[in-house]
């Protein structure tokens, strides 16, 4: 892993990761270990974010958690809680009321214009939506393709060739490829 990349862990959340939620992703149990493994080489440059609603959602959000009510709880609810296997990856905790996990809060982490590597939950919703901010707003984004788990399949590969349309600001990655496994 590139010495000056950030690692941020996109919302490794009990809502995203139980197979029984209605937004569990089907993905996530197999992205648990690449995700562990770029952890340890990003040391303490990983970031953790978590989605959490707003406590009083305006315009869309609030039509939005009108059709998602189970997820209209409060930010200390069990459902938004990271998964085990999550804690301790950083600590740093980024918690935001929205898809993309990219402005202020995490630039005052990581700078301005940061060579992001994205990993997490979804793909198709929370990734794609930090990568592309990210990138519009100058940082450098690294999405590994096997550490980021869809709402299913399909929705994963779909936003991921997406993603593939943003070189040089957006570029896809295995974990080995990241990790400097692969010649």
């Amino acid at each position: 892993m590139h010495p000056d990349a950030w690692l941020v862990v996109i919302d490794p959340q009990r809502i995203f990761a139980d197979p029984t939620s209605d937004w569990g992703s089907p993905m996530f149990a197999g992205i648990v270990e690449p995700v562990r493994r770029l952890a340890a080489a990003a040391g303490e440059r990983t970031v953790v974010t978590r989605w959490v609603p707003a406590p009083d959602p305006q315009g869309s959000w609030a039509a939005y958690l009108a059709a998602w009510p189970f997820a209209d709880v409060p930010a200390d609810d069990p459902l938004l809680e990271l998964v085990p296997e999550a804690r301790g990856l950083s600590d740093t905790t980024v918690s935001l009321p929205t898809f993309g996990k990219w402005g202020p809060e995490l630039a005052s982490v990581t700078g301005a214009t940061p060579h992001l590597v994205l990993a997490g939950v979804s793909t198709d919703c929370c990734v794609i939506s930090t990568a592309l901010a990210a990138a519009d707003a100058g940082a450098t984004i690294t999405v590994v393709t096997d550490a980021c788990a869809g709402s299913t399949p399909e929705n994963h590969r779909s936003a991921m060739d997406v993603m593939a349309l943003y070189p040089p600001q957006i570029t896809l990655a295995t974990t080995a490829e990241v990790l400097g496994e692969v010649t």
